[in-house]
């Protein structure tokens, strides 16, 4: 991806980069959104490219050029989730139902962002030599939610340090939360996906 790239030529490479056949939940089709861009429609084709990559296998220069082009356009949580779904092209995905401990029992009394900024603690299984529990660190991305509150359930995304770290976990392992000694928060693994081989990034 050139770097003198400006956010049309970006989102008309992602495009291109699809196959024809590639059609969004909401019922955007690749064509669609090439018209769009010549329309300048450029962030409605932002969205729909967005949600054709998250139906779609593609690669991660996709999600990289959409990330740079929410960069130019100053959509910063569109570019935020870009950067994400690249990340987990490289590194697989976990997904998680969290619930957070109410205010009165925990130390978080305010709702967080859900954007992919949060970086807290998780204890995952893994033990040091001495049987304590070693934790692991991953940031957090909350589906269908601006913020997460205290008492809240929600499906979230993790995007761990180390990923190596967390590649046993299956289906319905129990994983906890935490932001400082108490416990933040109690979750449940719903999915694992292994990275993908990365899909040609040439049109």
């Amino acid at each position: 991806m050139r770097l003198m790239d400006d956010a049309f030529s970006l989102l008309r490479q992602a495009a291109d980069l699809l196959p024809e056949e590639a059609v969004a939940e909401s019922g955007w089709t690749a064509e669609e959104v090439r018209d769009d861009i010549r329309r300048h429609e450029w962030e409605r084709a932002l969205d729909a490219l967005t949600e054709i990559g998250d139906a779609h296998p593609v690669s991660v220069g996709y999600w990289e050029r959409l990330a740079e082009a929410a960069r130019q356009m100053m959509l910063d949580r569109s570019r935020r989730w870009c950067e994400w779904r690249a990340w987990e092209v490289r590194h697989g995905t976990i997904r998680a139902t969290l619930t957070l401990v109410a205010a009165e029992e925990g130390l978080r009394r305010t709702a967080f962002s859900g954007d992919g900024r949060l970086r807290p603690m998780w204890d995952i299984g893994n033990r040091r030599a001495d049987g304590e529990r070693d934790l692991s660190i991953a940031t957090l991305w909350v589906e269908n939610a601006a913020e997460l509150g205290p008492g809240e359930l929600a499906v979230v995304r993790l995007a761990p340090l180390i990923p190596e770290r967390w590649a046993h976990l299956r289906c319905g392992d129990a994983i906890t939360m935490y932001e400082a000694r108490p416990v933040a928060g109690t979750g449940r693994v719903i999915e694992v996906v292994a990275p993908r081989p990365a899909p040609p990034d040439t049109p």
